[in-house]
């Protein structure tokens, strides 16, 4: 695996030193074990990093992904990565088929994606900033709340997570998570 150009940030304690990393681009170009998707409890893929995914790694991702829904709001699914350099998708369901989002529910799919992660023995993961897009949800707030769930599972189990990245668009967003992870270090 090639190494990516991104912002090093703060390395959190877990069972080994996990790195949090920014990166600003597509989360489709990143070389890692799984991307995740910003999704919808449908399932579906529409625009924005979701209609990115579809776009680089084939409409079969979305096949395989709505097969498995719908689900809470809040949940994780697996599925394969299709085209993607990436092993696997996680599709992180952070709003409603409403297209809302909050807090709670990035939390809560961001930590769901993190065990998914888990499950898998992957090495290395690459979230988009949940809920900022279509959801509207503020991109300094998504930060904290994202950094602060990693921050968290990491602490409270072992894990052999060694690089999560945050891949934004712009550097506004990469400096919003690259001011929470640290706020967030050690």
């Amino acid at each position: 695996m090639s190494q990516q150009k991104g912002n090093d940030s703060a390395a959190i304690s877990g069972g080994s030193k996990t790195r949090l990393k920014t990166f600003v681009g597509s989360i489709t170009d990143l070389e890692v074990d799984a991307i995740i998707n910003a999704a919808n409890n449908e399932l579906w893929m529409g625009s924005g990093v979701a209609g990115a995914i579809r776009r680089q790694g084939g409409v079969e991702i979305e096949t395989e992904a709505m097969s498995k829904g719908p689900v809470e709001v809040g949940q994780a699914v697996i599925t394969g990565a299709g085209r993607l350099k990436a092993q696997y998708v996680i599709h992180a369901v952070a709003m409603g088929q409403d297209l809302k989002t909050s807090a709670s529910f990035i939390e809560t799919a961001t930590r769901n994606t993190l065990e998914r992660a888990h499950e898998l023995g992957i090495k290395t993961i690459a979230f988009p900033a949940l809920g900022t897009g279509v959801g509207g949800f503020p991109i300094d707030q998504c930060a904290r709340i994202m950094v602060g769930a990693a921050r968290r599972f990491l602490k409270e189990r072992s894990s052999i997570l060694k690089e999560i990245w945050f891949a934004v668009m712009d550097p506004k967003t990469a400096a919003a998570f690259e001011d929470a992870i640290r706020e967030a270090g050690d």
